[in-house]
């Protein structure tokens, strides 16, 4: 019996076309599952979309449908780009597939019933596009931590899970079990910024009053939060029964749970780490052998935006560099544990020296030598030499590099293992030089077996390109009219024979047609002055701002109680293990004060040194991080935030009125 192989990826939530980076998680994912079941595993792949929430709600309500039908409408773009992408998913989940709303709903009573969840008051903040809570510590200057976007503030009658409860059984999980979260790095993060803390775990809100959309309740003012609803698809999708034991449970998913790993963005860590495998063990199932959070995709060193023209999707990139030019890129560029990058020129360079530089042309040349020296048919490897012990040597070292590499989830290195061998490939065509050889008849047997020798390393190369490039690697093995084309063919000094003596090759084809940069490079431009325009033109569309909801004039005597004063940063430095905050310590002229803001993503602490600006003056001090603030600086913008500088010739302690 195969042994099994469950792996799924986070689901994306069905608010919009997912750009370069959210498509990078189901290739990698893809190439995974594809890679075991060459090594002879029964696999099944999970992927889908998450459709509730409240900004669904609300764009659906911006473009006069329903709920419903917007998520679908989103959820089909985005299954039509896995498709595109050449993804062999077997289970492709919708959160509102009637199976999944009915087991979370009896999941949630289940969790009520067994005292897991109790109803109580939420106040603090609220980021709608995360669908998360925050704690006023968690918070700096009113927006997000995971995505710098506003915060609304606000109290509201919730549910919480007792997060609490299980923190220490989670913690002594995470000690037991060393490769549960993987790279390493993420594991620290998680364990030491929510396990580790002061107060310890906090409970999680898990409903909310103010949206219609989503799975309901036994209570019916209330709608289950997203992160519950999202993440059990991984259960539900095998026909998980909330009402039943495990061995009780239907046998697709006694077979298949628990999950080998979880693909995931960094970005979504905290719920597939912590608030996940709690849940599990609150519905006494075993917990996932692995979750695998990956970097991010930027556009450079930038993040993607479409204000700067530099979003690039999957799916349009393929019209130009093919599907498996997406594919290659994907896996070859990303790191295992450090951010990758994309540009157009990385891209088109990539291609052309990678694919058909290095692949493409390999390939090409030796099926064209065989058919202008043999006539297509191969010959028996009769005369050998030491030179050709070094490329089997070669091609065992390839395979062993593609087993560790993917074995511990390290794809780009993998892929790394398949180039060296095809450049070591081509090197052999420069060291034997089949064109000289065939000038020479006393010569032809040890042309034959050069050329044998090419083949089935091309041979070889293509199986271990199979999980990578699919379509690519079939291409090239059928022209080699050979039927060895699985992973237990290749990858041993005796199996380095795949290729039948007397078959007939096909003929050649080109691969990879080479990218002109220059033509290629004036198309992309075009395509991001075009999104730049269009961005601009829709946050011209908002025209004014729309009052925020709730937000009561003031009177003079109000704003006149806030006192805004010029001071000058004499000091910056980043605050440890916040990625976002600055502690900056601030001149007012008749003394000196330490202010910490939410700016680090905008401003680097030489940035700072010497500007003047404003501050709050008279506000209340807060403790962030551990830190003390005594004032907060004035700043404009959301995503783009921007401190209010001042000219250099302003005295410092000025009242601004």
């Amino acid at each position: 019996m195969k042994e099994k192989y469950y792996i799924t990826t986070a689901i994306p939530y069905a608010s919009g076309k997912p750009h370069f980076g959210n498509t990078y998680e189901v290739i990698a994912t893809d190439a995974m599952a594809r890679y075991k079941r060459a090594r002879g595993y029964d696999v099944f792949f999970c992927t889908g979309t998450d459709e509730h929430g409240q900004k669904i709600e609300n764009l659906a309500a911006a473009k006069g449908i329903s709920p419903q039908e917007y998520a679908t409408g989103v959820s089909n773009i985005i299954q039509s780009i896995w498709d595109k992408m050449n993804t062999t998913y077997d289970w492709f989940i919708h959160t509102t597939d009637d199976y999944h709303v009915a087991a979370v709903e009896k999941m949630f009573k289940r969790f009520y019933d067994q005292g897991d969840i109790y109803k109580g008051y939420y106040e603090g903040w609220y980021c709608t596009p995360c669908e998360s809570f925050f704690t006023e510590s968690q918070v700096t200057d009113g927006k997000c931590p995971d995505c710098g976007r506003p915060l609304e503030k606000g109290r509201e009658e919730a549910y919480f899970f007792k997060m609490s409860k299980y923190a220490d059984r989670l913690m002594k999980h995470i000690e037991e079990n060393p490769e549960f979260i993987q790279p390493e790095s993420r594991k620290k993060e998680m364990v030491n910024n929510f396990l580790k803390v002061d107060g310890g775990l906090q409970d999680l809100c898990v409903t909310r009053t103010n949206t219609k959309w989503g799975v309901h309740t036994f209570d019916p003012e209330h709608v289950i939060y997203v992160w519950l609803d999202a993440l059990s698809n991984y259960i539900t999708a095998l026909g998980y029964d909330p009402d039943k034991s495990f061995e009780e449970q239907n046998e697709k998913f006694k077979k298949y749970w628990p999950c080998d790993v979880h693909v995931i963005g960094k970005d979504v860590l905290r719920f597939h780490t912590i608030y996940w495998p709690i849940f599990l063990m609150a519905l006494d199932i075993p917990l996932p052998k692995q979750i695998f959070g990956h970097p991010w995709f930027n556009f450079g060193v930038d993040k993607m935006s479409k204000s700067k023209g530099n979003v690039i999707y999957a799916d349009e990139l393929a019209d130009k560099v093919g599907v498996d030019g997406v594919r290659y890129y994907a896996l070859a560029e990303m790191p295992f544990a450090s951010d990758g990058s994309i540009t157009y020129e990385s891209v088109i360079k990539r291609f052309n020296t990678d694919l058909v530089n290095n692949l493409g042309n390999l390939v090409k040349r030796t099926l064209d030598m065989q058919k202008k020296y043999f006539d297509k048919v191969v010959m028996a490897p009769t005369a050998k030499t030491e030179l050709d012990d070094e490329l089997v040597a070669a091609t065992v070292k390839a395979y062993e590099g593609v087993i560790a590499g993917m074995d511990a989830f390290r794809v780009a290195d993998a892929l790394e293992c398949i180039f060296e061998l095809l450049s070591r490939a081509n090197k052999y065509i420069d060291e034997t030089t089949p064109w000289s050889l065939a000038k020479d008849e006393t010569q032809r047997e040890r042309l034959g077996t050069v050329l044998y020798n090419l083949l089935e390393v091309i041979r070889q190369a293509a199986v271990l390109l199979t999980p990578f490039i699919p379509a690519t690697a079939e291409d090239i093995l059928t022209s080699l009219s050979t039927g060895k084309v699985t992973y237990d063919t290749v990858g041993k000094t005796e199996l380095f024979g795949g290729i039948e003596a007397g078959s007939v090759v096909g003929d050649s084809k080109v691969l990879f047609a080479r990218l002109d940069e220059e033509k290629l490079l004036a198309e992309f431009e075009a395509e991001r002055e075009k999104m730049i325009a269009e961005a601009k033109k829709a946050e011209e569309a908002k025209s004014v701002p729309e009052k925020p909801e709730g937000c009561a004039l003031i009177g003079i005597e109000d704003f006149m109680a806030v006192e805004l004063r010029t001071a000058q940063v004499v000091a910056c430095e980043r605050v440890p293990k916040a990625k976002k905050l600055l502690k900056l310590t601030v001149d007012l002229g008749y003394e000196q004060r330490q202010v910490v803001s939410g700016i680090a993503k905008f401003y680097a602490p030489e940035d700072m040194i010497g500007k003047k600006l404003i501050i709050v003056a008279n506000l209340k001090p807060a403790t962030l991080c551990g830190i003390e603030s005594q004032g907060m600086i004035l700043a404009s913008g959301e995503e783009e935030v921007r401190v209010v500088f001042l000219h250099e010739d302003t005295p410092l302690g000025e009242r601004v009125r």
